[in-house]
């Protein structure tokens, strides 16, 4: 769930109304709630949570809860939480999972949790400049609405789906002939909904030969101003041309599928 911050929203987790954001000055000191710390957050299992143009996506997260033996795991609920700003009770931005966590007692004083957040950029939760490392963070909530929030329990990143394609012609072609490889480099832009060409990013050029498994580096192409890759090199050999791009922090790596060239 995204919550604006220039907004006043009441946040549901599970059957409990969380007025964060907006909340109270006795609630933003961040520690009113139960008395319980957390650790070991892992969200999408230390993966970045990479979101297409126009997809909802599910981010499981795992956490650990220590709370005192006498607490009842039952009085509170959890929940995981993704933010941007210098602290967590003052956020430009957050997410926050639709649903408390699950949780297992390891023992009196430790619970394993799991939960999931979704970020959905069909819906407008997501603009391209919020692409990036966002900061972990998580809270608890007792049955009179306390909350307790901890915040700076880690980063992930929040990254824009990726595509390259690759074409080698012409095919077949003559050993010592020019082959010329096209492609483009695009991520999605999440405010129109579509993939745009991502500019002035170094790929690599590869190619396989048939009956190898590996890939070597020829050269590296830039993309142009739209996206657009083109460079030529010389036939060689029957193998695979692709393009592959080792990523950016808003952006996955990514590589093409592998074009065939005939050498005759």
């Amino acid at each position: 769930m995204r919550i604006r911050a220039t907004a006043t929203v009441a946040v549901s987790l599970g059957a409990l109304a969380l007025t964060a954001l907006a909340a109270p000055a006795a609630q933003a000191t961040g520690t009113t709630g139960p008395a319980v710390t957390f650790s070991a957050v892992k969200v999408n299992g230390g993966h970045g949570i990479v979101v297409g143009a126009s997809a909802k996506v599910a981010a499981p997260v795992t956490y650990t809860v220590t709370k005192p033996a006498a607490l009842s795991t039952g009085s509170f609920q959890s929940g995981p939480v993704l933010y941007r700003g210098a602290a967590i009770t003052s956020p430009s931005d957050l997410f926050i999972s639709d649903e408390p966590g699950t949780c297992t007692a390891a023992s009196s004083t430790v619970l394993h949790c799991k939960a999931t957040i979704f970020l959905d950029s069909a819906h407008g939760d997501l603009v391209n400049t919020e692409a990036g490392a966002w900061k972990v963070g998580a809270l608890a909530v007792d049955s009179a609405n306390h909350a307790t929030w901890k915040g700076d329990l880690g980063s992930a990143a929040v990254q824009r789906l990726s595509k390259l394609t690759a074409d080698a012609t012409p095919e077949p072609v003559r050993k010592g002939a020019t082959i010329t490889v096209t492609g483009k480099l695009s991520r999605a832009n999440w405010e129109a909904h579509t993939y745009a060409g991502y500019a002035s990013q170094p790929v690599k050029l590869q190619f396989r030969k048939k009956g190898s498994t590996a890939y070597t580096t020829v050269k590296t192409v830039t993309t142009s101003s739209t996206g657009a890759l083109r460079t030529t090199v010389k036939a060689t050999a029957d193998g695979y041309f692709r393009y592959t791009f080792a990523g950016t922090p808003t952006t996955p790596a990514v590589s093409a599928a592998g074009d065939f060239i005939d050498v005759r």
